[in-house]
């Protein structure tokens, strides 16, 4: 598959976000969800020519594959799926039990630990977590600056990966550190959830 092709499991409101930001910055995308591509149809429609519906299965070839599953449905949605052999999975979850708005139990592990069991051999890197899905959603220029996406991972060329295309969808990236140390710092409950930070030119 094209290097180039951006996967993303999960068409909820972070997930068309993201997907709003990467097919304008012309990439081709597959968007899947459960419910199968057709379901899918109107919504790939508003994205444009670059943009497409697929299965879980097709969006999770892509070389970079965005999550963005409820977390109450990572371990169905992301059943029987093979090794992710060196893929690079952003991890766009928050570890939300709905309706009651409430964080799951993660015994003494960060969610990017958790979501790390469910797709073995990637390489995941924690990303478009911390805002809320309008505010995503916008033009990332702002107030003469640009909206900050957080980032954490234990992969540096990974991450380099994630850095060029948050920077090429107009975010400008912040780099936490380690996978565990940054995920708490951007993880439900964390200090860096729903803050709007806009980095300014120097």
């Amino acid at each position: 598959m094209d290097a180039k092709t951006i996967g993303i499991i999960g068409a909820g409101n972070i997930g068309q976000a993201f997907a709003g930001h990467v097919a304008r910055a012309g990439y081709p995308v597959i968007i899947s969800n459960s419910r199968g591509p057709e379901s899918l149809a109107e919504l790939v429609a508003t994205l444009g020519n670059g943009a497409k519906a697929g299965t879980v299965a097709e969006a999770a070839q892509a070389s970079i594959v965005l999550l963005a599953l409820p977390w109450t449905h990572l371990a169905e949605g992301l059943a029987n799926l093979p090794d992710w052999e060196g893929r690079i999975v952003i991890d766009a979850t928050n570890f939300i039990v709905f309706p009651e708005f409430k964080p799951a139990d993660l015994g003494d592990k960060t969610s990017s630990e958790v979501v790390a069991g469910y797709v073995p051999g990637a390489r995941v890197v924690k990303a478009f977590n911390t805002l809320d899905a309008a505010i995503l959603a916008a033009d990332p220029h702002v107030a003469g600056g640009q909206r900050v996406i957080f980032m954490s991972g234990d992969d540096a060329d990974a991450k380099a990966d994630v850095k060029q295309l948050v920077k090429a969808i107009g975010f400008a990236p912040i780099d936490l550190g380690g996978l565990v140390a940054g995920g708490r710092f951007q993880q439900f409950g964390g200090p860096l959830p729903t803050h709007n930070l806009i980095k300014l030119p120097k």
